[in-house]
């Protein structure tokens, strides 16, 4: 009724199930901006009935699903838009420029800082039987049929496994897409990943890392590093110089590269100033959006790669191109195991 208000229209319809949602044939576009664990099978439901999609990062919970809804949008030729909104800011833009145009010189090293987990709970920690109400059936959806906790619940759901993947995550479709970007790598990736330093959370009622690192090689010599061993951002490190980009900053190591009227080269980024605004100009031109499916997918595939690396304890050669774990059946099978709890599938 309050949309309704504000905007002197009819009040806004709500739908408890969302299939009822997607269902309806005078709806274009939607928003899924449910938990992590949520995000495939929602997408995908809604791709199927025709509909445009703004989708929350990270865009999927599992690898596996990341790859069948980016095929899914290409199949469908639908509009996707993922919430990597960094890509719509204009210090991001100016600093991918810079790099992409070769102003710090030959590429080294990238190195993207991540947040830490927490290490105390956050909120009640009882457990509450609630797998006879439908709602928490519902909120569960796919995921493993857990006690309810307050702790795990609302934003402090992705810090558990079952329905997000900690802040390593949360935070890697911001700025390891922004690094990705930088590198050119949208449609590839690194060929190598270690993941190295996980300190898992004391706290019972999560299931995530506190403190985390995964060190990456690319093509050409690049290496990065993702973590929470890094300053917050994206840190671009070259032969002749560096530039960050974090949220509301941009440095370099030469200032001038900073001044108004600088032109770094040639190469222009992909112009935005507003994540939603993007996405409806897109589904009226059809043109593809600024951050889509396969680019977020591919800007976290090194955080899938690094947990990966964590179980098994060792290093993995990527294959970016067919997405594959080169001679190593037994990372590759754990990379590509998903779990969907019944009724709830691809």
């Amino acid at each position: 009724a309050s949309v309704g208000k504000k905007y002197d229209s009819k009040p806004c319809a709500t739908h408890a199930d969302y299939r009822r949602l997607c269902a309806r044939e005078d709806i274009d576009a939607v928003i899924v901006a449910t938990p992590d664990h949520w995000h495939a099978v929602q997408a995908l439901e809604a791709l199927r009935k025709g509909k445009d999609i703004y989708c929350e990062k990270p865009v999927t919970h599992f690898f596996g699903e990341g790859q069948a809804l980016y095929r899914e949008v290409a199949k469908r030729k639908a509009i996707f838009l993922t919430g990597s909104q960094q890509r719509s800011t204009a210090n991001f833009h100016r600093g991918v420029e810079l790099v992409r145009n070769g102003v710090i010189g030959l590429m080294k090293e990238v190195k993207v800082g991540l947040p830490k987990g927490p290490t105390e709970i956050r909120g009640v920690a009882t457990e509450e039987d609630r797998s006879k109400r439908e709602d928490y059936q519902l909120w569960t959806g796919p995921a493993p049929l857990l006690p309810y906790v307050h702790a795990r619940h609302h934003q402090n759901w992705r810090l558990h496994l079952a329905y997000g993947g900690g802040q390593l995550m949360d935070w890697i479709g911001h700025h390891n897409d922004i690094a990705h970007w930088g590198l050119g790598e949208d449609a590839g990736g690194p060929t190598r990943v270690k993941a190295k330093n996980f300190n898992w959370s004391p706290v019972p009622s999560y299931h995530a890392p506190v403190q985390y690192e995964v060190h990456c090689e690319y093509a050409g010599g690049v290496r990065s590093s993702i973590g929470t061993h890094n300053t917050m951002g994206t840190r671009f490190i070259g032969e002749d110089g560096w530039v960050y980009v974090n949220r509301g900053k941009l440095e370099a190591s030469n200032p001038n590269w900073l001044k108004p009227g600088f032109v770094s080269g040639d190469f222009k980024a992909y112009k935005s100033t507003h994540h939603v605004r993007n996405f409806l100009d897109c589904v009226k031109s059809r043109k593809p959006a600024i951050c889509t499916a396969e680019t977020s997918h591919r800007s976290i595939t090194p955080g899938h790669l690094g947990y990966v690396s964590e179980a098994l304890g060792r290093a993995l050669k990527w294959d970016p191109k067919n997405e594959q774990i080169v001679g190593d059946t037994e990372a590759d099978t754990l990379l590509n195991k998903m779990h969907h709890r019944s009724p709830w599938t691809l």
